[in-house]
């Protein structure tokens, strides 16, 4: 039997790799690469510092937790997940959005590693009956990064994930995120407006909040009052006030809401709108001289109309109060180490109803050492915005279905569809015909 060569040097990093020095830590007592120091903060949780150090003196279980932390970050992962199972507790990382078993912690160890986790993390190190919900902060190399942990209690134990939120990339602005020049201009004038509402759209882990924080760290100035409404916080962001929704006492988004529209806010960002309660209260304060932000689960721009009137919304209430509609995907980049140039079929492009530029250049992922063998590095945004003009709500008005909306949209008004979006992406080299097509399947 035949294995590529790429499966195999992944293979062999997932053995013999760096993460394996996690697990010889725990057996040996050595300490080799991190230590923690912890500041406190003044608030509920304190810094951990991942230095790097020969760590004399510090207990191998939390020297193995930060070197841990550290080849996650050094890996650009979004999340690590620590699942207990029946022989030992199973560490994976999510990169680019793919999750990949790294190693395995011996299930001895398994309490001990949770434990130290919770303590991090400011919870109930006694409570493994109920999930739990926290947050912690580490420093690496002079940056901090934040990490939002869950707990849920599982069948062997409790299972832990972490999410690393780098507060770095909502200052790096919109453009970095994969919004073209021509995506950019309407979303940053939608955001100047005094009043009004922006919806972003898409699937979990779309990025969708990423692309609130983005525009909220630009308008984040001494003159304006900005707050949020959240479920939970996910990003803390100096300037910006930000309540935590907390059912258990009745502090729901709607409840919220209205507390923060006494307070005199000039932006709210509502992390989501679920309930027809909460979109009609938004909607209403995007009318009264407020910029509202908020993000809704559906696959387009378009579709987000229909939703909100299935909610029980008005139509002349979405169509008054709406003035713009992002909806959005990732698609995983290509690593510029390794892509290879590729000329896609022209039956192929056909079918697509794409006619590349001539200057298009599409290559496709091949696998080296620094993409783990996957082809891929990092992500990119596939974008449709959708301005909410005078014809468009005529068209909510009168509650045309979403693909008269969509249609008029990019016969009219040229919108790009997140289809079209991610054709001009792949033919700029940023990623591949494959992910494109398998993201947007939707469509």
């Amino acid at each position: 039997m035949l294995v590529p060569e790429a499966e195999i040097r992944r293979a062999i990093e997932q053995i013999y790799g760096p993460s394996s020095a996690l697990a010889s830590t725990l057996e040996d007592g050595k300490a080799p690469e991190a230590s923690t120091e912890q500041e406190e903060t003044g608030k509920d949780e304190s810094i951990v510092n991942l230095v790097m150090s020969e760590g004399e003196g510090e207990a191998p279980i939390i020297t193995a937790i930060n070197q841990m932390i550290r080849e996650a970050l050094r890996k650009r992962a979004s999340d690590i997940h620590l699942e207990p199972m029946e022989q030992g507790l199973r560490v994976r990382y999510r990169i680019d959005g793919r999750l990949a078993q790294t190693h395995q912690f011996p299930k001895e160890v398994q309490n001990t590693v949770l434990t130290r986790l919770k303590i991090m993390a400011g919870l109930d190190i006694t409570e493994w009956r109920l999930p739990q919900d926290g947050r912690f902060k580490v420093r690496l190399e002079g940056q901090e990064v934040d990490f939002r942990v869950s707990v849920l209690p599982i069948t062997y134990g409790g299972k832990v994930v972490l999410r690393a939120l780098d507060k770095a990339q909502l200052a790096a602005g919109l453009e970095r995120l994969g919004f073209l020049p021509e995506s950019v201009a309407p979303l940053k004038e939608a955001a100047q407006r005094p009043h009004g509402m922006i919806l972003v759209t898409g699937p979990t882990g779309s990025g969708k909040s990423t692309t609130l924080y983005a525009v909220l760290s630009q308008l984040n100035e001494s003159t304006r009052s900005l707050i949020t409404i959240e479920d939970p916080v996910e990003y803390q962001v100096e300037g910006i006030t930000q309540v935590p929704v907390n059912p258990d006492i009745g502090l729901t988004f709607a409840a919220g809401l209205r507390a923060i529209l006494r307070q005199n806010p000039d932006v709210v960002m509502v992390g989501e709108i679920r309930d027809f309660e909460t979109a009609d209260i938004a909607m209403k304060a995007s009318l009264t001289g407020h910029l509202v932000l908020s993000t809704l689960h559906t696959n387009d721009t378009a579709s987000a109309v229909t939703r909100l009137i299935d909610m029980g919304v008005e139509p002349f209430l979405v169509a008054s109060s709406i003035v713009l509609i992002e909806a959005q995907r990732l698609v995983r980049t290509l690593c510029r180490k390794c892509r290879e140039p590729f000329k896609p079929p022209a039956e192929l492009l056909q079918r697509l109803g794409y006619a590349p530029p001539e200057d298009a250049a599409f290559y496709t992922a091949k696998g080296c050492s620094a993409c783990r063998q996957t082809g891929y590095r990092g992500r990119v945004g596939l974008i449709e915005i959708l301005p909410i003009d005078e014809p468009i709500r005529n068209l909510i008005v009168s509650q045309a279905p979403s693909w008269d909306i969509k249609r008029d949209a990019t016969e009219r008004l040229g919108m790009k569809t997140l289809r079209e979006d991610g054709l001009r992406k792949a033919a700029m080299g940023l990623t591949s015909l494959e992910e494109v097509l398998h993201v947007t399947s939707d469509e």
